[in-house]
């Protein structure tokens, strides 16, 4: 028996010893099916990579390396030269099982290029290395690995006539037989391919147009290539981006580098790297260079966002020129927007935004996004929006340096639109007047519905800059910025950032020693606290704002709070005191003309009159703030006084009245967006039903209403303490 039939058949016996079907094995071992078969049968010559790679899957050492053929059989009779010289591939190395097999299948296609795109540090010539390795031995010419030096240090892009030449030269082409003309260079370089198979590796590519002159036409040849940048106008390519690594396959990765235990700390630091290949090798070799350092040392030295990208240094390797070889492959229009766009603190951000922040036309500033994002500085989480990978976010951020106006431009966007879709959500509302400076933002055209699906896409984008804003002392910015996400947040009861924001805004109001302003912003905080259910909270807020109203002679400002208290005093069951302020609040209001004040206060007071026993005056009443607010075209106050109204009919015992309102309420709601009032409608039809022995019909519509809104506050729906029985 032959040695390479002997490392076939004791490759099967292992195999089927260990319950591994061929198919699962071709699977495990990123090797094809037909050749794993021709190996086991003594047809097809093994190497040492392989042999690893079966020992590795089959949990053995050296068993199969030790069979293998000493001088494996020639493939060809040709007297010119058989390539080779892949360079080694690391040892440790895990993930990326779905990226190699796309490329197999791809370099195993008719055409068989394929393009391993990504960031920097991203692991794409290793992956490279790993995959030529695996299909070497399929390539009866050998294989040739190349760099393009297209993002190399110190060095510039090589030419593609300078490639036929390093290529012929590889190939066995004397010096003298290669042409000085780069079009007869090319034409031999193809005559050198004509009936070969190989594998080409062009690690490192720098452009679509330094690579296109070097693909095979010999079909029998395929092509592997490696680039930081998309390389999307190469037709009929196959193209494999990577992301980064996943958490599990980043600790995986770690611990094989370091050999410590996975735990929590180590998550941390894969997290702190971003799950960045390069990143979390530089921060292992960190780690394995200084015996006294534990994973805890490591990981506080990694914790400073300010001093990361330094401390991911090994002396060799260094994340910041890995970054920079790919900020030096761009424009400085592309430049100056990548530093710029950093000055965003949200995890992404629109073309909008960015126009904001470049002073450039939308057009151009599209087109510089897409070059960025063509070049992996920029994600693209939706189609119509761009981030950052955290790592390059932080390079991004050292290398702006436009920061103050651009941030402003910026900040005057965010307000502008904002004020712009605060007014169409709750129109009639009092706005102070905004300053803008010399040159404010181009306005973005917005409508009703438009208005709410951007608030919905952008607010935690705002929440970011709002904090941004108070703590550059952009003061005025932050206060406004609040005051203008108050109507969205009310809308989709997001109380957190609510109070988040106003906090942030009250600081501001303080620096700017503007009472006004300190005033409006506790009372909307207060708000927010009784919205969410922290009524105690509440109190101490309009305490607060009513003395500075009443020290500024501010009537507006002082009915303002007093209406808000009373609504606190309602859910505290103190109604006969609600229904005072709520009056105080109601005659202010009357007597200036402010009909939309007028109309939520006497909604406040229907349901007030309520627990007071005046049920039949609440409802009349609730069916008046109907009529005004269908009048303003207050679609959300139309589905809160129609759900009042059905409160009010149920507790008078006229439940048709109130099934009719609260069906009304659930379609106002849902056409305006508000789940909450939508839930509320649904729950007060789910009680109707159940107070008349409808009990399957109750729970269809309070399941709605938990599929809808789950947990309605008890304390501020009352159709939820009925739902209840509290």
């Amino acid at each position: 028996m032959s040695e390479r039939a002997t490392f076939g058949a004791e490759l099967r016996r292992l195999r089927r010893a260990a319950g591994i079907s061929l198919t699962e094995f071709a699977a495990r071992t990123h090797y094809s099916k037909g050749y794993l078969s021709k190996v086991e049968t003594g047809l097809a010559v093994p190497n040492a990579a392989f042999a690893e790679a079966c020992e590795r899957e089959l949990q053995l050492s050296g068993a199969l390396t030790a069979l293998l053929p000493r001088e494996p059989a020639k493939r060809r009779t040709r007297p010119d030269a058989r390539p080779s010289g892949l360079p080694p591939a690391t040892t440790v190395f895990t993930g990326r099982a779905a990226e190699f097999q796309a490329v197999r299948s791809a370099l195993e296609a008719d055409g068989g290029v394929c393009v391993i795109s990504g960031m920097g540090g991203i692991g794409k010539t290793e992956l490279a290395k790993r995959i030529a390795h695996r299909l070497e031995a399929g390539f009866a010419d050998g294989c040739v690995f190349l760099d393009l030096r297209g993002h190399s240090p110190g060095e510039t892009a090589d030419e593609p006539s300078a490639v036929h030449d390093r290529l012929l030269r590889r190939l066995g082409v004397p010096a003298t037989r290669i042409p000085s003309d780069p079009h007869d260079r090319a034409m031999v370089y193809q005559s050198r391919l004509r009936g070969r198979s190989l594998l080409l590796v062009l690690d490192n590519a720098a452009s679509a147009a330094q690579v296109r002159p070097l693909l095979p036409a010999e079909p029998k040849c395929r092509v592997l290539i490696t680039s930081r940048s998309r390389l999307s106008s190469l037709d009929d390519t196959r193209h494999v981006a990577l992301d980064v690594l996943d958490t599990p396959s980043a600790v995986d990765l770690f611990v094989s580098l370091t050999g410590t235990a996975p735990g929590e700390v180590v998550t941390r630091v894969v997290e702190r790297c971003a799950g960045l290949p390069l990143a979390i090798r530089i921060a292992a070799a960190r780690l394995s260079a200084h015996p006294t350092w534990t994973v805890d040392e490591l990981d506080r030295r990694l914790a400073a966002e300010a001093e990361r990208l330094g401390e991911l240094d090994d002396g060799e390797r260094s994340l910041l020129a890995a970054f920079r070889l790919s900020l030096r492959q761009l424009s400085p229009a592309e430049a100056r927007l990548f530093g710029l766009l950093a000055l965003h603190p949200g995890a992404d951000l629109d073309l909008h935004a960015a126009t904001a922040l470049s002073a450039l036309p939308a057009r151009e500033t599209d087109r510089l996004l897409n070059r960025l994002h063509d070049a992996y500085l920029l994600t693209q989480p939706a189609p119509d929006r761009y981030g950052f990978h955290d790592l390059l976010k932080l390079f991004a951020a050292d290398v702006v340096t436009e920061r103050d106006g651009a941030f402003r431009r910026l900040m005057d966007f965010a307000v502008q639109v904002a004020a712009h879709g605060d007014h169409l959500l709750t129109s009639r509302r009092f706005v102070r007047k905004r300053i803008f400076g010399e040159h404010p933002p181009e306005p973005m055209p917005l409508d009703d519905e438009t208005a709410l699906s951007w608030f919905r896409a952008e607010w935690r984008g705002l929440v970011s800059l709002c904090r941004a804003a108070g703590e550059r002392g952009e003061h005025e910015r932050c206060w406004q910025l609040a005051y203008f996400l108050r109507g969205f947040f009310f809308t989709a009861k997001l109380w957190d950032p609510w109070k988040a924001t106003h906090r942030w805004a009250r600081a501001s109001a303080q620096a700017l020693g503007d009472r006004w302003v300190l005033a409006t912003t506790t009372t909307n905080l207060g708000v927010a606290l009784v919205d969410s259910g922290d009524v105690e909270a509440a109190f101490a807020c309009y305490d607060e704002a009513l003395t500075l109203y009443r020290e500024l002679g501010d009537e507006h400002g002082e009915s303002m709070a007093l209406a808000h208290r009373a609504w606190a005093d309602h859910y505290s069951g103190k109604h006969t005191e609600a229904l005072r302020d709520f009056q105080h609040a109601q005659a202010f209001y009357a007597r200036t003309g402010n009909r939309r004040n007028a109309a939520i206060t006497d909604r406040g007071i229907a349901l007030v009159l309520i627990p007071l026993g005046r049920a039949p005056e609440a409802a009349a009443l609730a069916a008046s703030t109907l009529t005004t607010f269908n009048e303003l075209g207050l679609d959300l106050d139309a589905a809160m006084a129609l759900n009042c109204l059905g409160w009010a009919w149920f507790h008078a015992g006229h439940h048709d009245r109130a099934t009719t309102a609260y069906h009304d309420a659930a379609d106002r709601a849902r056409a305006c967006g508000s789940s909450y009032e939508t839930a509320r409608a649904y729950t007060g039809i789910g009680n109707i039903a159940a107070a008349r022995g409808e009990h399957a019909l109750a729970a269809d519509f309070w399941e709605r209403a938990d599929d809808v809104h789950p947990d309605l506050n008890p304390l501020m729906v009352g159709e939820t303490r009925v739902r209840w029985g509290s």
